[in-house]
């Protein structure tokens, strides 16, 4: 592949982009914020609310990741039951 090549292939899709940005505002929600009330807040206090935000988010997803990489543990040992 050249670079030509590279620079008109389509941008790859983050796969857990749009759960990342659901749990944010789940996180947001809880605390009784929405994106738009972020605006009204001042910089510091969106700036903690977001760090928040993002730390759940990437524990929920590690926990999402976990629990997949449990079942197909699970579904890769698991030996058929006729023998």
């Amino acid at each position: 592949m050249n670079a030509k090549q590279v620079e008109q292939a389509e941008p790859m899709e983050d796969r857990n982009a749009l759960l990342e940005k659901t749990l944010i505002e789940e996180y947001l929600r809880e605390k009784g914020y929405s994106h738009e009330d972020l605006k009204k807040l001042p910089a510091e206090v969106v700036e903690k609310l977001m760090k928040e935000a993002s730390q759940y988010a990437s524990l929920k997803l590690e926990e999402v990741a976990s629990r997949a990489h449990f079942i197909k543990e699970l579904h890769d040992d698991s030996s058929p039951l006729n023998q």
